[in-house]
């Protein structure tokens, strides 16, 4: 199979999950007692306001007009209105998924990244202290809940140092100050405000790849290249370079995963630092029961952990082409 050809099969596959997780979610409100149109509007809605929803959404035609309407709708960007604030359903995700995306996505890629050279560090020394006892930190961080590390980390920094913020996206005084949503991202009050939950994200999830790594390494030290390295009197810099390039596709494996469990991670995250994300309006959504809000975001969520799998999948090409193109 040719490259293109691999990359071809690897789209139409992701977006084919994606329309089968839309397909589900169609399915799944249609299958749920009562009427679909009070669900979508509220209990107080009037019967204009419900005939006007079974029209939008062809509630009142057969069940396959009803998908393609959905589809239809989907595709043109309109996935309802939101039952709480009477907004259109994808502009309020889409505020609360960049919220969360700039700091989760980037504390992510960081702490695997860190973890990942730190594990690379303990499984390259060999009955030192740091390949016994090193694990300890990453594992303490790791395996302390995530509500609890960061209410400890807003207590140390905001109540005891008072460093940073305690909480939300930035001040007053700067939402005041911007035109739009997106310059609050180019402030130094938004960077100063983002640091609490950053750190948070990336304390929480270095545990994986350090400890993922670090068995790696050990594996691959025992190999026919690496002691043929060390038999060149290769610089110790080029052979830790060379390990940890041929160990890391285990922790990119692990990849997709953690960014599934981080979501869920993101409810309490964002709730403690008071973060207006996906997390938080999640949790709003369905204490609210905010169904059209409720069914995208569980879209929105499904989607980002299968695009997370199609970049992994395109990422090994790079790093191991001998894997690449297997049927």
């Amino acid at each position: 199979m040719s490259k293109l050809s691999y990359y071809a099969r690897r789209i139409v596959v992701t977006v084919g999950l994606i329309f089968g997780v839309a397909t589900f979610l169609f399915l799944a409100a249609r299958a749920m007692p009562g009427d679909y149109a009070t669900l979508l509007a509220g209990d107080g809605a009037s019967e204009e306001t419900l005939r006007a929803l079974r029209a939008k959404w062809g509630l009142d035609q057969p069940l396959h007009i009803q998908y393609w309407q959905y589809i239809t709708n989907l595709l043109s960007g309109d996935a309802g209105t939101s039952r709480a604030t009477g907004d259109p359903v994808i502009a309020t995700v889409s505020t609360a998924f960049w919220n969360t995306a700039i700091i989760a996505i980037p504390a992510l890629l960081l702490s695997f990244v860190i973890g990942s050279v730190y594990g690379a560090l303990m499984g390259n020394s060999p009955g030192t202290k740091l390949e016994k006892y090193g694990i300890i930190p990453p594992t303490v961080f790791g395996t302390t809940p995530d509500f609890f590390l960061g209410i400890l980390l807003l207590f140390l920094f905001s109540s005891w140092f008072g460093l940073f913020p305690s909480g939300s996206l930035a001040s007053i005084s700067t939402y005041r100050a911007v035109d739009s949503h997106w310059e609050i991202y180019f402030t130094t009050d938004f960077l100063m405000h983002a640091a609490l939950p950053f750190l948070t994200i990336t304390l929480k999830y270095l545990y994986y790849p350090a400890l993922i790594m670090r068995g790696s390494v050990v594996e691959v030290r025992g190999q026919e290249f690496a002691v043929y390295q060390r038999l060149l009197g290769l610089k110790n810099s080029t052979r830790f370079k060379h390990l940890m390039k041929h160990a890391s596709l285990p922790v990119i494996t692990v990849l997709p995963a953690l960014t599934a469990t981080s979501i869920s991670a993101q409810v309490l995250i964002e709730y403690v630092f008071n973060w207006p994300g996906l997390g938080k309006l999640l949790l709003e959504s369905v204490l609210q029961r905010d169904t059209p809000v409720i069914q995208f975001l569980f879209l929105v969520i499904a989607s980002w952990i299968i695009i997370g799998n199609f970049v992994v999948d395109i990422a090994y090409t790079v790093i191991d082409p001998r894997i690449a193109y297997d049927d």
